[in-house]
């Protein structure tokens, strides 16, 4: 921790803490990106993407979990396991074992789940599939437990590289217990869902943004609340060119979308405090 200055009053500043293990694999870390007050600050759980084949947290300094710690969110940015040495499910359950750690063991406001790519995958599974984190006894569509989720072109159907792995063609389209579309249907209980964010480019990959739209009007035809449901078409993007893109006026493009739907996804969670 450092302590730096505001004005006259002085604050502590937590520094981003690398490697925080997670779970009993080597693989299994985590670093954490602390807001300035973490126990009232929203915290992010964030999936890097790289097909289930590559991919990491990243060195402790990337500029948009910096920027989302200086508007006050907290990021804890995890590694999960990967093909060739990985088999399905092992990235999903990695992932939920994150999710309940970072529950458990960080100071924390409203918590949401999210990732880009495979890690929109990963996030969409875990909102979709409840027995994930109900394996953790935390209710994947109870606002009060996951505040939101954000998945940033994610595959709804079966991920192409769970395809590979099953001996199949890649551009196959399938849904099955690996589809997180599979899983979308009628909700038990509509008053607490959380917030779903679904973003694609308009230059994505082959039929990624279809299939998006599909999850989104999916969700919308089993009940969930029009506002619960967020479904953004990057214009002028390829898949996730957006991430790290500045724009007009010279600032990160991505940081502010993730602090808008993690704001407005940990006010409809709050609202269950009152």
């Amino acid at each position: 921790m450092r302590k730096s200055k505001s004005g006259e009053t002085e604050v502590f500043v937590m520094d981003t803490k690398r490697a925080l293990s997670y779970g009993p694999n080597p693989v299994h870390l985590a670093d954490w990106y602390p807001a300035d007050d973490p126990a009232s600050s929203p915290l992010l759980v964030f999936f890097h993407g790289g097909g289930l084949e590559g991919g990491d947290r990243g060195n402790g300094s990337d500029p948009v979990f910096s920027e989302l710690k200086a508007r006050g969110i907290s990021v804890l940015t995890a590694d999960y396991r990967l093909y060739p040495a990985a088999r399905f499910p092992d990235f999903i359950q990695d992932a939920a074992l994150c999710v309940s750690w970072a529950k458990d063991n960080l100071p924390h406001g409203p918590l949401c789940v999210g990732g880009s790519s495979a890690g929109g995958y990963l996030s969409m599974m875990l909102a979709m599939d409840e027995r994930y984190l109900a394996a953790h006894g935390i209710r994947s569509q109870d606002r009060r437990q996951i505040a939101g989720y954000f998945c940033d072109s994610g595959q709804p159907t079966v991920h192409f590289n769970v395809l590979r792995e099953r001996g199949l063609d890649t551009r196959l389209i399938r849904v099955d217990e690996a589809a997180p579309v599979y899983f979308a249907g009628p909700v038990a209980d509509p008053e607490h869902l959380p917030a779903v964010a679904l973003i694609v480019a308009d230059g994505d990959m082959v039929n990624r943004p279809e299939q998006n739209r599909m999850m989104a009007r999916t969700l919308l035809h089993f009940g969930w609340p029009e506002e619960c449901v967020r479904f953004t078409e990057m214009k002028g993007y390829g898949h996730t060119g957006y991430n790290y893109a500045a724009g007009p006026d010279g600032s990160l493009v991505y940081p502010p979308m993730i602090e808008d739907f993690v704001r407005f996804a940990a006010k409809r969670a709050e609202k269950d405090k009152d």
